[in-house]
């Protein structure tokens, strides 16, 4: 590193001599001959004349190339850091998911451990294999459709033993490619809510229609929900505001999200462009 600098002050020097040469000379004749002007390098021999061109030519293009590399560096360093601020976001923002669903199973367990011990073991390998999943791939930056599809089972299962009534679930899919990769944890948002504001409300005649659709060129989902009008939140939960910044992070113009509420039922759709 020392021998390299010790080189560009070398180099400085000697560009610097080239330069200030002429003008010495030219300002040292305005000065001695009485003259009002004189030709800058016009006494001179036209090789001397060259050789001192072609020194401002190198040393030019040497500044040039000199400023157009800091500046290169200079928006590469800004780039990256903009990368990793975006990614050290999206890493904050995947880890928010699901937490307040994992406390909620944690208070059911704690009430039917004394009173069905077998149904509470089971809800708790449900559960465990849940959390593997939030924590573990939940935190990579892509997965396959396959394991997300077997996580959002995991969570229509533990729903259905956790309640003590009827609800028609039905899950559609049309899957050209199950390794196909995408944004882990990303349709869990839009089943929850389904779950949260319809089924958790109604007593009776609770449905959650769930369709996943993806191809070579997009992802589609949708999700489908009926509720009781007497009991509807305006305001937008967290979870929503999380799915849109990471579709803006990792799919930005790429994807659409869209929700659609027609007299007691409620739907959900997502779609990710893929090509």
């Amino acid at each position: 590193m020392s021998i390299i600098k010790h080189y560009k002050k070398i180099l400085f020097g000697i560009g610097s001599a080239i330069l200030l040469y002429p003008i010495v000379i030219t300002v040292f004749e305005v000065i001695t001959s009485g003259k009002n002007s004189v030709t800058f390098l016009g006494d001179y021999n036209p090789a001397i004349s060259l050789r001192i061109l072609d020194g401002y030519m190198m040393v030019f293009g040497c500044i040039v190339l000199s400023s157009l590399y800091w500046l290169y560096k200079r928006i590469r360093s800004i780039l990256t850091l903009r990368k990793e601020q975006q990614q050290m976001e999206l890493s904050h923002l995947q880890s928010q998911v699901n937490p307040h669903f994992f406390f909620n199973m944690l208070n059911n367990l704690y009430g039917l451990v004394g009173k069905d011990s077998q149904k509470a073991q089971a809800l708790i390998l449900k559960l465990s294999d849940m959390m593997r999943y939030s924590i573990y791939d939940g935190q990579k930056s892509c997965v396959t459709i396959k394991e997300e599809i077997g996580y959002l089972k995991n969570y229509i299962e533990l729903h259905k033993m956790r309640y003590h009534k009827e609800i028609d679930v039905k899950f559609n899919t049309d899957i050209q490619d199950e390794n196909r990769e995408i944004m882990p944890l990303l349709f869990i948002i839009l089943l929850e809510n389904a779950f949260k504001h319809g089924v958790e409300n109604l007593h009776e005649n609770a449905f959650v229609k769930i369709h996943l659709v993806a191809n070579a060129n997009e992802i589609q989902f949708a999700v489908e929900n009926n509720f009781d009008e007497e009991d509807v939140a305006d305001e937008t939960g967290i979870g929503l505001k999380n799915l849109q910044r990471r579709l803006e992070l990792v799919y930005p113009k790429k994807h659409s999200l869209s929700f659609t509420s027609k007299e007691n039922i409620y739907t959900s759709e997502l779609t990710i462009k893929l090509s």
